[in-house]
């Protein structure tokens, strides 16, 4: 363990360093990742469990919410760059993305597709 000082209040408790594998679902390996990292979690809360956990729950964020806005909603097709259009277009995806949820909607893809049938559309949301 390293503890240090940076700057007024930062400090660094500890380095970890993860090694990933990647794979088809062939079972191909294809690759190898190492990634480092520092947190500044005291010493019972950055053991390998707890860091395995907090990145493997970051993961799932992305999976869950960034996939869909990419894949489902096309979002890095997107030809807006500039201005706040972009980030209420996000804003809105988002609301699209949680109101279905709560609709227990568990594939986007398939609630966004039951919206285009104008006579439907209220059943995605089971009203």
């Amino acid at each position: 363990m390293i503890a240090k000082r940076l700057g007024s209040s930062w400090y660094v408790a500890a380095f970890a360093r993860s090694q990933r594998m990647a794979a088809l679902m062939s079972c191909t390996w294809t690759g190898k990742e190492i990634v480092y990292g520092i947190t500044s979690l005291p010493a019972d809360l950055a053991g390998p469990a707890h860091l395995n956990h907090y990145e493997r729950a970051h993961w799932g964020v992305e999976n869950r919410l960034h996939w869909v806005r990419d894949v489902t909603f096309r979002e890095d097709h997107s030809q807006l760059r500039t201005g706040t259009a972009l980030r209420a277009l996000a804003g809105f995806r988002n609301l699209a993305i949680s109101t279905m949820r709560l609709a227990d909607r568990a594939n986007i893809a398939h609630a966004r597709r039951d919206l285009l049938d104008r006579d439907a559309a209220f059943a995605v949301y089971n009203i």
